[in-house]
């Protein structure tokens, strides 16, 4: 008798916590949502965030509040993120060089399998501009230049190892020619830089450099995916300028910690996809030079999934090391 009302009490216990967990998930959200920024304020990523997340407020009835945790590469904001509890109230937006940091760094937790993917958000080129000192302007006349005089050339990058840094290191691979790379902490110093004629050559977030490509502050020689994109029509592609199998796109997402509710992963995959769908969405990110993404939380999954493959055997033939 004891044994069946103890059964009674530990049924009824399990069937309420399933109710107040399905009404949590019903009501979601009831509060602000954090979205963490793995990028400093003020770039491409902090302006889509900042847009995104307004948008979200507006669906959802709730403050989207975007912070920003910068450094390592991203990985001090992604680890606040999956550190937080999976109940939807913090994501994280992340980019491309979430899926080269697997084959530079010691990561402590498993970039596929401790993560919830909620969806990618928008996905475009780099663009490869340079100095207006260094005269060059086209494809050819950069790898003429870096032939000539090898190692002359000085790229900067975003990083050591960054996905700007890996495309710019696949370019050279390719073209079969030797640069400098002039690493800094962060896209915004290294735009500063060849504004100044300080460095030669930056694939550079669409975004950020177009305003600079429109003013004739620098060059815009060419995008690093197979389309030429529809802020800059006459820019040509790098596939198209002699090399078609090359191909770098950036592009950023939001992710939240292992084990959140398939309900609330769908609830936001389906505001983000709707927003991504408005005319003023489309019009905002193609203005910046990229296309809206969207699609499924599995399709995501997958392509970070089989990026860190790529970028993985880029790292390990070009033997970078991060600093």
């Amino acid at each position: 008798m004891i044994k069946k009302i103890s059964t009674l009490i530990s049924g009824s216990l399990i069937g309420l916590g399933l109710m107040f967990g399905s009404t949590a998930v019903a009501s979601y959200p009831d509060k602000p949502i954090r979205m963490i920024v793995t990028f400093v304020p003020g770039g491409g990523a902090d302006v889509l965030a900042r847009y995104m997340a307004k948008e979200m407020a507006d669906i959802l009835g709730q403050p989207v509040v975007v912070e920003n945790r910068t450094g390592a590469g991203g990985l001090i904001g992604v680890e606040a993120g999956l550190a937080a509890a999976p109940d939807g109230y913090t994501v994280t937006l992340i980019s491309s060089s979430y899926t080269v940091n697997p084959s530079l760094y010691k990561l402590k937790f498993d970039p596929v399998r401790d993560i919830t993917p909620i969806v990618k958000m928008s996905a475009g080129p780099m663009l490869a501009v340079t100095s207006n000192k260094s005269g060059i302007k086209t494809v050819a006349e950069l790898i003429a230049a870096a032939k000539k005089n090898p190692g002359s050339i000085n790229f900067a990058s975003s990083g050591q190892g960054s996905v700007i840094h890996l495309a710019n290191e696949l370019f050279n691979q390719r073209a079969d020619i030797k640069m400098t790379h002039i690493p800094y902490k962060g896209g915004g110093n290294a735009l500063v830089d060849l504004i100044a004629n300080q460095v030669d050559l930056y694939f550079a977030a669409t975004a950020s450099a177009l305003p600079h490509v429109r003013s004739g502050k620098i060059n815009a020689v060419a995008v690093t995916t197979p389309n030429r994109i529809q802020a800059l029509p006459n820019v040509p592609t790098i596939a198209e300028s002699g090399f078609p199998n090359y191909e770098a796109t950036l592009w950023y997402g939001l992710i939240g910690p292992k084990g959140m509710p398939v309900e609330v992963v769908d609830k936001l995959n389906a505001v983000v996809n709707k927003i991504l769908q408005t005319p003023s969405a489309r019009e905002k990110i193609q203005a910046d030079g990229a296309e809206p993404a969207g699609g499924t939380a599995a399709e995501f999954r997958e392509s970070i999934s089989n990026e860190i493959q790529i970028w993985g055997k880029v790292v390990k033939d070009i033997g970078i090391t991060p600093q």
